[in-house]
């Protein structure tokens, strides 16, 4: 097995550092939300203001993706997040935290983050050769896991108990070492598309809708992220409220979460590789439904912790093998466009999944919104399945 070139180690340690800031914030901001508010519609607004800039930026974001070096506006969105966070952890420590004010600096984040996203995923077959994507996009979501959700929502539970302006200071500082660690990484070789905006955006819209495969698998991601959204984002409240769990608990069912993520980018390159494209993203699909059904009726915080680190195992083996599937199929001055479309359609729902999220919880309860969430992924599997399956055996490995 070659070694992944040191561009690629660069790029992942940056994802690292990165992604325990944010895991430190990822379990801060609910923590910090619910301190403000018990209505799980407003905490709910939170969330939403942060994925709300995918279905607003991903179009124009993906246009200057595939125009501008990828390396430099990755670094200068991680620079402009570094900025937004400390701002924010400066507010906190003041004492003028507020609903609005965490939904305003969720947003920001959000848009920093729809270049920078886009942009790492378009940057790859740049710096590592195709015969080795699956397994750079497996290791690479492995470390993200373990940062996210591993060590990240660990350390930023204990800081918020100490202070609760910490987790977003270390947020703001991991965002400044990563911008330093990316702004040393080689500028791209590609030619750099010059098409005026609107003329590349249409070239991304027409390239992806007339591709069959991507575009079901997008709108497959966008019910799958909807449902993702409509059941985690009231998960702090089935957590303190339900399961009687303090701030600690509830960071290490975030961490029991990214064992499975973890597991699941370890793994499910070498379960591509063996069965095949079609079985494993078939099995990523099914396998998380019965989790998502009983994940609402979890008797504890042992029996919930096991459900969501299925949940992120699944989650982790459809992502290895779908971003694959998009980085060897799409043209290279294309990728940034097509994956914004991607994106945009995938990821476009999130809000409206969050917003569901807190009204099912404040209308149903906090445990209907799983069995909710695991019962429309499965009906949209089974109405994809007809577009799915002859698209995917063409893809067959």
């Amino acid at each position: 097995m070659t070694r992944l070139p040191a561009a690629y180690r660069r790029l992942q340690a940056a994802a690292v550092v990165d992604n325990v800031g944010d895991g430190a914030v990822a379990v801060a901001v609910p923590l910090l939300a619910v301190a403000l508010t018990r209505d799980p519609r407003l905490v709910s607004l939170v969330a939403a203001a942060a994925t709300l800039p995918t279905l607003l930026l991903s179009l124009p974001a993906g246009a200057l993706v595939d125009r501008y070096d990828r390396a430099g506006l990755m670094w200068r969105a991680q620079a402009l997040q570094a900025l937004v966070a400390g701002l924010l952890a400066v507010a906190v420590a003041l004492g003028a935290g507020s609903v609005a004010l965490l939904a305003a600096a969720a947003f920001g984040l959000g848009a920093c983050e729809v270049v920078f996203g886009n942009a790492a995923q378009a940057i790859l077959p740049e710096i590592v050769p195709e015969a080795d994507l699956h397994r750079a996009n497996g290791q690479q979501f492995a470390a993200t896991a373990t940062a996210r959700t591993f060590v990240g929502p660990a350390v930023g539970s204990l800081l918020f108990a100490a202070a609760a302006v910490l987790p977003f200071g270390l947020d703001a500082a991991s965002f400044a070492v990563s911008a330093v660690l990316l702004a040393r990484l080689p500028r791209g070789r590609r030619p750099l598309s010059a098409a005026p905006l609107g003329k590349a955006v249409t070239e991304g819209l027409r390239w992806l809708g007339g591709h069959r495969l991507l575009r079901t698998l997008a709108l497959l991601l966008a019910v799958n992220l909807f449902c993702f959204q409509l059941a985690n984002v009231t998960l702090v409240l089935l957590a303190t409220e339900e399961l009687h769990v303090g701030a600690r608990v509830y960071g290490l069912l975030l961490t029991a979460s990214a064992l499975g993520g973890v597991a699941g980018g370890v793994l499910n390159h070498r379960i591509a590789a063996r069965i095949g494209m079609l079985p494993t993203v078939l099995l990523a699909l099914a396998g998380a439904v019965p989790a998502y059904l009983a994940a609402g009726s979890s008797p504890d915080a042992y029996v919930l912790g096991v459900l969501l680190a299925a949940i992120s195992y699944f989650s982790s083996m459809w992502n290895v093998v779908t971003v694959s599937l998009r980085q060897s199929i799409v043209p290279a001055g294309l990728l940034g466009r097509v994956n914004s479309v991607y994106r945009m359609l995938g990821l476009g729902l999130t809000p409206l999944g969050a917003l569901a999220g807190g009204f099912v919880a404040h209308d149903l309860g906090v445990r209907a919104a799983y069995p909710i969430a695991g019962a429309l992924r499965g009906g949209a599997l089974i109405v994809a399945l007809p577009a799915l399956l002859p698209a995917l055996r063409r893809f067959q490995r």
